[in-house]
């Protein structure tokens, strides 16, 4: 099994990756989320390793590849399957993310537009 974890806020996150490494799963993440797990001592495999591509434009694009939304949304059919052989594509069995602070950075005093679309 594989997992891509892709998270923000990182609370609880090393835990919940080691339950998911215990049980056997590969976890595939991001930049700083790939950096707190392997902080932490557990095994992980870079997006980039994956994609053989590096985070572009100040890490908003980081998963948006065929080898991650293929191997994610690829249903387990033998056609399907196939083709995820075909093209090297390892299935992706668990999602973890979350989103950015939205909410809390517009409603900080004197938050710039910048900032907010940045969280969005």
């Amino acid at each position: 099994m594989r997992a891509l974890i892709s998270v923000s806020d990182k609370t609880g996150v090393v835990d919940f990756a080691r339950g998911l490494v215990d049980l056997g799963v590969e976890i595939v993440s991001t930049g700083g989320t790939a950096r707190a797990l392997q902080e932490a001592g557990l095994p992980v495999t870079y997006v980039k390793e994956v994609t053989g591509f590096p985070e572009i434009l100040d890490g908003r694009v980081k998963t948006l590849h065929p080898a991650i939304h293929g191997g994610i949304l690829a249903r387990r059919t033998a056609d399907h399957l196939d083709q995820l052989k075909k093209h090297r594509i390892t299935p992706i069995d668990l999602v973890a993310v979350n989103l950015y602070p939205f909410r809390e950075t517009i409603a900080r005093p004197g938050v710039t537009l910048e900032e907010a679309i940045e969280n969005i």
